[in-house]
């Protein structure tokens, strides 16, 4: 049976106001006044995305959701043909080179050096294997070894080649920002908000995994991001209090998975092996100053396990809470007394 976290249940809850819900009326339980904060649902990048904002402005919920959209169908989408990622898949494999927009090069640029920073924990060119375990079309079967060994031999970042403006690559690979996308989208909003003079403060959580904290509160408190309990996803792990305008992204093995032969099969892939990643991990929590590095990070240190990711985490300038099978919780030192486990049987390390 294949299973998808529900909206409730998704990987990182955002508690925007004194607990760990949304607030309705005119003031929160500090009696600050409430009247300019919008909250809204909406749904773009293929999931849920919600939003906690305050400003005056009726339309920025609106303009959120619109870029979204748009990032995800001019840029990112494997399957909107018209699209940046799209036409590059299609161009490699009639041998054709791609000429991409100023911010794809950037992406793609970025998105390489995790791959080459992590020694291809993170890898963009997985497309094809993607495609194969068809997590996201919510697929229930293991694929044939040898066609996963078969694509396997085609995944290598190192392949994907960037001069000027024009991207050009093998036809035997395709690229899937799967992995990365949300993060982006968070990067766009930032961007967005900076531009505007309408808004002070915000949380926007795109489909649980990828977050961004943007500029204060009208309390001046600090924002509460709570990460969800692998075991009891209606319940909360333990909260993160965060000042200012922060990314948090988490990769977990219990958002998208099915069960088949008395195993269970989550979507994060290890490019090294071609089978969802094999450690003692559920999740992985980064925080960082970008959504491209915190989501990237997130994926990439859930395959390398936590041992092996701590250098690179500290080489971008991030922090991380590392959550095992045994219950336990590792929280690197930037977070330390930032981060409160409200669930009872787990322990922080």
């Amino acid at each position: 049976m294949f299973k998808i976290s529900s909206i409730i249940a998704v990987l990182i809850f955002v508690c925007t106001m004194s607990a760990c819900t949304g607030a309705t009326g005119s003031a929160d339980s500090t009696g600050a006044d409430t009247s300019g904060i919008q909250e809204n649902t909406g749904f773009a990048m293929g999931t849920v995305v919600n939003q906690t904002i305050y400003t005056k402005s009726e339309t920025v919920s609106t303009d959120v959701i619109d870029l979204l959209t748009e990032v995800e169908n001019k840029w990112l989408s494997r399957r909107v043909a018209s699209s940046e990622i799209g036409q590059i898949n299609a161009n490699a494999k009639e041998g054709l080179q791609t000429t991409v927009s100023y911010e794809m090069r950037e992406y793609l640029n970025k998105a390489l050096s995790i791959a080459e920073d992590s020694d291809g924990a993170f890898d963009p060119t997985i497309g094809y294997l993607s495609e194969l375990w068809g997590f996201d079309e919510g697929k229930d079967f293991v694929p044939d070894d040898a066609k996963i060994k078969d694509l396997l031999r085609n995944v290598g970042y190192e392949h994907i080649s960037i001069e000027g403006d024009t991207v050009s690559m093998p036809g035997r690979i395709a690229l899937d920002f799967g992995g990365i996308g949300k993060g982006i989208g968070c990067d766009e909003i930032e961007a967005m908000l900076r531009e505007r003079k309408d808004v002070t403060g915000g949380i926007f959580n795109i489909g649980g995994s990828s977050i961004l904290t943007y500029g204060e509160k009208n309390t001046g408190e600090n924002w509460k991001v709570a990460i969800t309990n692998p075991t009891k996803l209606e319940d909360f792990l333990g909260v993160i209090s965060i000042k200012g305008t922060k990314h948090i992204s988490t990769s977990g093995d219990y958002e998208k998975y099915f069960e088949a032969n008395g195993r269970r099969y989550h979507h994060i892939l290890d490019p090294a092996t071609g089978y969802p990643t094999e450690n003692n991990l559920r999740s992985v929590t980064i925080v960082s100053d970008a959504g491209t590095v915190s989501e990237g990070l997130s994926t990439a240190s859930f395959v390398l396990g936590k041992d092996a990711a701590l250098k690179l985490i500290e080489d971008y300038g991030a922090e991380a809470i590392f959550v095992d099978d045994e219950k336990h919780v590792y929280v690197t030192e930037g977070l330390e007394g930032k981060f409160e486990i409200l669930a009872d049987d787990y322990r922080i390390m």
